[in-house]
């Protein structure tokens, strides 16, 4: 049971929905960016491993602020790292505006991992802390769907733009920006009590209370296997698209990705009456069935394929998101929830940098085909892998 200094604040279900407005802006900035490095790469003439390098950045940067947003914010409060992370934010968007240079890019994706992370750990936690403990799991239904809706809404608007302007970058990141300003002036405004002094170091690794361990292995074991296939499609699925089919407009890729996140949205919702360890089994399966999709996809040269991989791979990243955080949400005191979601995020994130940097590589020597199909047979074992595992332990599992 939680005690009442545990939890800072209960507050109306617009404003819960509201606190989730952020986390879709940030991924939004994060990934629209997917369908325009084309875009980046005639004007800048970059080879394929030069992209996914871009690609890894944002996600050091997104590594380096999970490690040290969770456990800060749970100390000090939500705003007084939210507030920071959407400046961050903000000006790597205008950065992007302007960029004219592999720098510049990699500066601005820099920034915007650092932004992403900090949103992720306490982004989420403030969306908690708004709902109130009886709302624990509406809290991770809304901040895990926002991740995965505002990774599939950026590069289908992106898509679309660079289909239609001559320009994309700007129209993009120029309605991004005001969506991102939206964003600072919502959180400005967040019903949040401050945090109750505790004692301890400030700066600390992200971990979970020892009792809730098994909830966190649990939730990475579905959400980093999904996760992993879903940055491939982030940062080589449009690629892979292109080779597939020379005439494949930008929209089109756009889609590739939307469908993705799309799925990850959906079946998030779709499940939040269903019980944890249904969802973390389909969630396991699903990316099993998607990595045979995409191994499918690469070596038969099938977009069509490609989007049911994509389907399948979104949905059992989306289901694994859901659960792991569900789990947390609901049994992690929630002066300890930003450092927990923190320890998800990095156990789910970490393999997937590694994953996409390696695929990038293989990508350069080999072709994109032959990485998918590597990458689709690794995940798909360790998938396969997670599943078993829950089956073991099913009649263990937390019944929430």
């Amino acid at each position: 049971m939680r005690s009442a200094e545990d939890t800072p604040n209960v507050s109306s279900v617009r404003w819960v929905w509201l606190a989730a407005v952020p986390i879709v802006s940030l991924f939004v900035l994060s990934n629209a960016a997917t369908v325009l490095y084309a875009v980046w790469q005639r004007d800048m003439g970059f080879s394929q491993s030069t992209l996914t390098w871009i690609f890894a950045i944002y996600i050091v940067g997104l590594l380096a602020s999970l490690l040290i947003a969770g456990p800060v914010s749970d100390r000090i409060g939500r705003k007084p790292v939210l507030l920071p992370a959407l400046a961050l934010s903000v000006a790597g968007c205008v950065i992007l505006l302007f960029a004219s240079s592999v720098p510049a890019l990699l500066a601005a994706r820099l920034m915007t991992g650092v932004a992403v992370g900090a949103v992720v750990s306490c982004g989420m936690a403030a969306v908690a802390d708004i709902a109130g403990p009886h709302r624990r799991r509406l809290a991770a239904l809304l901040s895990s769907s926002a991740m995965v809706f505002g990774s599939g809404l950026g590069p289908l608007f992106a898509g679309l733009v660079a289909n239609t302007a001559p320009d994309p970058v700007t129209p993009v990141f120029g309605t991004v920006l005001v969506l991102l300003l939206a964003s600072l002036l919502i959180v400005t405004r967040m019903p949040l009590k401050p945090q109750p002094r505790r004692e301890g170091p400030l700066i600390r690794l992200p971990s979970v209370p020892r009792e809730q361990l098994i909830h966190l292995v649990l939730g990475i074991s579905v959400f980093a296997p999904g996760l992993s296939g879903g940055s491939f499609f982030l940062s080589l699925g449009p690629s892979l698209l292109y080779e597939m089919d020379r005439e494949t407009s930008t929209a089109t890729a756009g889609s590739l990705v939307f469908a993705a996140f799309t799925a990850a949205t959906l079946v998030q919702f779709a499940a939040r009456r269903t019980s944890l360890p249904r969802i973390l089994t389909g969630g396991s399966l699903s990316t099993v069935a998607g990595m045979a999709a995409l191994y499918a996809a690469a070596s038969g040269n099938s977009p069509s394929l490609l989007f049911v991989a994509a389907v399948l791979i979104g949905a059992g990243q989306g289901a694994g998101q859901f659960a792991g955080f569900t789990l947390l949400n609901t049994a992690v005191p929630a002066h300890r929830l930003a450092a927990a979601n923190s320890s998800l995020s990095v156990g789910a994130y970490l393999p997937a940098a590694m994953l996409s940097l390696t695929a990038g590589v293989i990508s350069d020597a080999a072709g994109v085909a032959f990485s998918a199909m590597a990458l689709a047979v690794g995940l798909a074992i360790t998938a396969a892998a997670g599943a078993i595992g829950i089956a073991l332990i099913r009649d263990r599992l937390p019944r929430i």
